[in-house]
């Protein structure tokens, strides 16, 4: 068998492990799905679930993904860190460093004040 047959065999068996799946939900509700859905312990939001937020929150939620795409990096990094040694270093040093100007500018304009 070659690796695009095992492959191939893989999706099948996937896709048919989804319908199986989807197949017992269906017969386990006995009832057809719900057309609206249930917020925060069955509560019934108060508003659209697409409505905005206000102007302040995305560079906050830009700094967070900052921080989260370091983490990223950081793991990879610690796994190679001891192979390729003190230019990984440099490389992680310069990172963080874009990374704390980008705390420096956010914190300079108010981003992490909270009111």
């Amino acid at each position: 068998m070659t690796a695009w047959a095992g492959l191939g065999v893989a999706g099948l068996a996937t896709a048919g492990l989804v319908v199986l799946v989807r197949l017992a939900s269906r017969l386990a509700a006995g009832r057809p799905p719900l057309t609206t859905l249930p917020f925060q312990s069955g509560h019934s939001p108060d508003e659209h679930a697409l409505s905005r937020y206000h102007a302040r929150w995305y560079p906050m939620t830009l700094l967070f993904l900052a921080f989260d795409v370091e983490m990223l990096f950081m793991y990879p990094w610690a796994l190679v860190v001891a192979a390729r040694g003190t230019a990984a270093i440099v490389e992680m040093f310069a990172f963080l460093g874009v990374l704390l100007a980008g705390v420096v500018w956010a914190w300079r304009e108010g981003v992490l004040r909270w009111v």
